[in-house]
């Protein structure tokens, strides 16, 4: 992985400058200068080598008390002045590889959800539901191109990506439960981690989260990590070395809930993560490595090992414990089509395409009126229902006002009915649209309880035994058995 190659030193504007300490007794005048004149050179070059130790190692601390003698002055001084000199604070880059070289690990994307890995070995072939397709094709290509099969009509295709931990983690072969991106963007903010720190991690596992600390401690902080399996523990340490990761990580063999952590000295380590069965046992261990106000974190499923390992963490001296709990939720974003609701509200007697207030009245009077003369007139009967409802249409349409843009059109039946204007028309094709998101059925990762607290500041001594810390249900349990001996007594 590109993080792992070493830095290149590149000429910045502070070399540049080649700005430096210049002693007073190498300060060259002119040969025909006065005393005066030299002694104003000597001057201005003393100004200036105060100024360049200001800018470059910050201000000079005020002189104690009991200083130190004269000879003890002057190699410190000697030393101060040798940082004094800008050639040495060159531009440090890293090397990023564009193409794929023979023995490079490539993460092969398949589709949005299926990830694999190879390492790309000449005469080698990767072969999956899309085809067969030849490392031959992959050795030389820049990382995210295309490439297709061989075989299939070169129909199936697949992309070539550049690894880094979050697609690695998708990609691995899980050996044991890992922890996902989520949990271990919050565990590398909590414990406070920065480039070039020391960190200490039980519970290798499927060295998931131990490349999300490598990335982190870059270039020269590093890395142990100790797992109890040594299957794992030796596949680890492989992956390590083919990923270029090994000067920054040291894998051990060592049950730390019993041994601790050798090979890591008293109060040097900048933070601790636990990923144990039982990591109530190595916070002893913990306590000893950590640095004053250092952070510790653990990663427990359960939330009787969370309760046992804070009891654990008080005992050692720990403070501001807090337990959290992360879920990751994904959605699926996508432009939707819907028909938009109507702006106006509309009361149920205007839902009836013949209603009209402005002309209803007046159709009701006509109506009335109409069958007071026939019933005036002895010698004419009432005319049928039929013939009411046809001049009943026909006051409709003769007394509703049509819409701009608005047709009338004799059918076959012999009605006569409206038909809509283009616009409408083509108004009902434009639905609007609109940018909608969902979540998925499933949330990646699995439920799990991180705990993170602080070390204090005195030092903790080395366990000698094993630590057992007895959870509240236990405890809880113990006192109920006392009280019926009491009773029983």
């Amino acid at each position: 992985m590109d993080f792992g190659r070493p830095h290149v030193h590149q000429e910045s504007i502070a070399t540049r400058s080649q700005i430096r300490y210049i002693p007073l007794d190498q300060v060259q005048s002119d040969e025909n200068a006065t005393d005066a004149d030299k002694a104003l050179d000597r001057l201005v070059v003393h100004h200036a080598n105060e100024a360049a130790r200001k800018m470059l190692l910050g201000p000079k601390p005020e002189k104690e008390e009991n200083e130190t003698d004269s000879k003890s002055q002057n190699d410190i001084e000697a030393s101060i002045r040798k940082w004094m000199d800008t050639s040495l604070y060159t531009q440090r880059s890293l090397p990023l590889q564009s193409t794929i070289q023979p023995g490079d690990l490539v993460v092969i994307q398949i589709s949005f959800d299926n990830l694999n890995f190879i390492y790309a070995e000449k005469n080698a072939i990767f072969s999956n539901r899309n085809g067969h397709f030849h490392h031959n094709d992959f050795l030389g290509k820049p990382y995210g191109c295309q490439i297709r099969s061989r075989n299939n009509k070169g129909f199936g295709f697949c992309y070539l990506l550049k690894p880094t931990p979050e697609l690695w983690i998708r990609s691995l072969n899980h050996r044991t439960q890992i922890v996902h991106e989520l949990d271990q963007s919050q565990i590398i903010f909590q414990l406070q981690l920065r480039p070039n720190q020391v960190v200490v991690e039980s519970g290798t596992g499927s060295a998931a989260m131990s490349h999300t600390f490598a990335r982190t401690l870059a270039p020269a902080g590093h890395l142990y990590t100790f797992e109890f399996n040594p299957h794992r523990a030796v596949t680890a340490r492989e992956e390590f070395n083919r990923h270029g990761l090994s000067h920054l990580v040291t894998v051990q063999n060592v049950d730390v809930c019993q041994s601790g952590f050798p090979g890591v000295s008293h109060a040097s380590v900048d933070g601790v993560f636990l990923d144990l069965p039982e990591p109530w046992n190595a916070v002893g261990h913990a306590a000893y490595v950590l640095k004053p106000n250092a952070r510790l974190a653990s990663y427990s499923p359960c939330v009787e090992q969370t309760q046992r390992t804070v009891a654990a963490l008080e005992a050692a001296g720990f403070h501001s414990m807090i337990t959290m709990e992360y879920r990751l939720m994904e959605h699926y974003v996508d432009q939707v089509t819907h028909q938009s609701p109507p702006f106006h509200v509309k009361r149920p007697c205007m839902l009836d395409a013949k209603y009209n207030p402005t002309t209803q009245p007046l159709r009701a009077n006509k109506k009335r009126k109409k069958r007071k003369d026939y019933k005036e007139n002895d010698n004419e009967t009432e005319p049928e229902e039929s013939q009411t409802k046809e001049e009943e249409g026909d006051a409709v349409s003769s007394d509703v006002p049509m819409k701009e843009e608005e047709t009338v059109t004799n059918s076959d039946d012999g009605k006569t009915r409206l038909t809509p204007s283009t616009d409408d028309e083509e108004t009902e094709k434009k639905k609007p649209s609109q940018l909608m998101a969902r979540p998925f059925g499933t949330m990646r990762g699995h439920t799990a309880f991180l705990t993170f607290a602080t070390a204090g500041l005195l030092p903790q001594p080395k366990p000698s035994h094993f630590c057992n810390v007895a959870s509240p249900m236990e405890s809880a349990g113990d006192d109920v058995e006392e009280t019926t001996k009491e009773g029983s007594s």
